[in-house]
């Protein structure tokens, strides 16, 4: 049924899709959609604004308008949902490639120091990663490989836009890659407070680009931390849109 009642409205021409304000939204009535957030289903969205205060852009504000009442038996059941979504989709090592779980060995040290280093004649280089996957989403909680490991979390266009991360961040580390623009906010936060309850994790060092979209990064890592309960050393690292570090 509809009635006159406060909710949110969403400027998508200010929107720049960080996900701040998903992470916000407790009733899940917020998701990022080609780019951008949205009101879902107005039935779920309570019009308290919790998530406002949480977005960079001031590009939410609480309005009254005629909407579905909010429904909050409908939220318990969309909220269910997507959990039971998520186990369906939590991947397994026996599936795609993409999914598999490998360890392999890395390239001695003074390899990787020299492995990004510019030459006249293009080569190869060798590569300082030791295990795969990398995706967020795709790395189990359990994977041996993060266990007792110094974790670096790097938005996806990190290593395309610095120069020598293989030689300045992988050497010697695990690594979960992701964008915070793109993937799904709380299933990110999810699996990181997994990863960061079971593995032992000893150290998290945050790899964001400039970019304003690339500020929901951190949030993600720390409500992770936060939910997971677990006291790690964390820092971060800002590269510029030429590959330098800023922070």
């Amino acid at each position: 049924m509809k009635v006159m009642r406060k909710i949110i409205e969403i400027d998508e021409e200010l929107c720049d899709g960080c996900g701040n304000c998903v992470l916000a939204c407790a009733e899940g009535a917020i998701q990022i959609i080609a780019g951008k957030a949205k009101v879902v289903s107005d039935k779920y969205c309570d019009g308290l604004g919790a998530c406002i205060g949480d977005c960079p852009q001031d590009a939410l504000k609480i309005i009254e308008r005629e909407a579905d009442d909010f429904d909050e038996q409908a939220v318990e059941e969309f909220l269910k949902q997507q959990k039971t979504d998520k186990i369906k989709t939590e991947p397994l090592a026996c599936g795609c490639p993409s999914t598999t779980i490998s360890t392999f060995p890395t390239a001695n040290e003074s390899s990787c120091d020299c492995a990004n280093k510019p030459s006249v004649q293009p080569t190869g280089g060798i590569s300082c990663l030791g295990h795969w996957p990398v995706q967020i989403k795709l790395v189990p909680a359990g994977a041996p490989f993060l266990k007792d490991s110094d974790l670096v979390i790097a938005a996806d266009c990190v290593p395309v836009a610095y120069p020598t991360f293989h030689a300045d961040f992988l050497k010697g580390n695990t690594v979960m890659i992701g964008c915070p623009k793109f993937d799904n906010a709380e299933e990110n936060v999810e699996k990181l407070s997994q990863v960061f309850r079971v593995s032992g994790i000893k150290s998290i060092i945050a790899a964001i680009m400039e970019v304003p979209c690339c500020s929901a990064m951190p949030g993600i890592i720390k409500k992770a931390l936060e939910r997971s309960g677990v006291d790690i050393p964390y820092k971060e690292v800002v590269i510029s849109y030429q590959g330098q570090i800023l922070s």
